[in-house]
């Protein structure tokens, strides 16, 4: 039983590193939705500012 146990934990290790890679690449390549503005407000708002 203390083989199985050792192999379970070890695969464990395995799975969640894989799942942390994935989800480190994934966030890498987007960007938080909050930290771009609504793109009509900021085009509205530059055409009214070189007026």
């Amino acid at each position: 039983m203390q083989k199985n146990k050792k192999l379970f934990l070890i695969l464990f290790v395995i799975f969640m590193l894989i799942v942390l890679y994935i989800g480190y690449d994934i966030s890498s390549r987007t960007t938080f939705p909050g930290s771009k503005g609504n793109l009509k407000e900021r085009i509205s708002t530059e055409v009214e500012s070189s007026k």
